[in-house]
């Protein structure tokens, strides 16, 4: 499957949220989720844990640049999380988790995503989902569009996964310049607090 997408900070909530129901999005739904990211060669593999009984195997590939990408990507559910986690850590290793509160509600062909993440804070996804012979570059458009709606600027976009962010932070704190500057500047707390 593909779609494309961006993931950027979110500076001002109160703004983001009245933007966003000024669209007049699909209902919210919250969702607790604790993404458990593998070491791979190539793309990312994560455990994306819902519940108890419930949780997502996802592998993908996109670009790790700001803006709106496409990405390419497969889902495979499980009704058994726990056990799928032993395995590939036993197999694998863990490369980190992520834990993250989002809010999601769809506009259009548009998953929008509000997320608290543990140890990084405010951010939102746009992930345009392109229907059969829709062009990475018409899912580029939806997303620029939104962007504009929404009041996200250039300069509050970030590159990577939540994963790579949190890798930052810990490796180099506040002194990563390209971490800093992609969380404007501010100190975050560190992830294992």
């Amino acid at each position: 499957m593909r779609n494309v997408e961006i993931k950027a900070r979110v500076r001002d909530l109160d703004d983001f949220g009245a933007r966003l129901k000024a669209i007049k999005p699909g209902k919210a739904r919250i969702l607790v989720q604790e993404d458990v990211f593998f070491p791979v060669p190539q793309g990312r593999l994560k455990l994306r844990v819902l519940g108890p009984r419930s949780g997502e195997l996802i592998r993908y590939d996109r670009p790790d640049r700001p803006g709106p990408k496409s990405s390419d990507y497969e889902i495979v559910r499980t009704r058994e999380p726990k056990k799928l986690r032993e395995i590939l850590t036993a197999a694998l290793g863990v490369r980190g988790i992520v834990k993250k509160t989002r809010l999601f509600v769809r506009v259009g062909q548009t998953r929008v995503h509000l997320d608290d993440v543990g140890g990084l804070g405010l951010f939102m996804e746009l992930e345009v989902v392109l229907r059969p012979g829709q062009t990475a570059g018409e899912g580029r458009a939806i997303a620029t569009r939104l962007m504009k709606v929404l009041g996200i600027s250039r300069g509050d976009l970030v590159r990577g996964a939540y994963i790579d962010l949190l890798e930052g932070a810990q490796k180099y704190g506040d002194s990563y310049p390209d971490y800093r500057k992609k969380l404007g500047g501010r100190r975050v707390a560190s992830p294992n607090k």
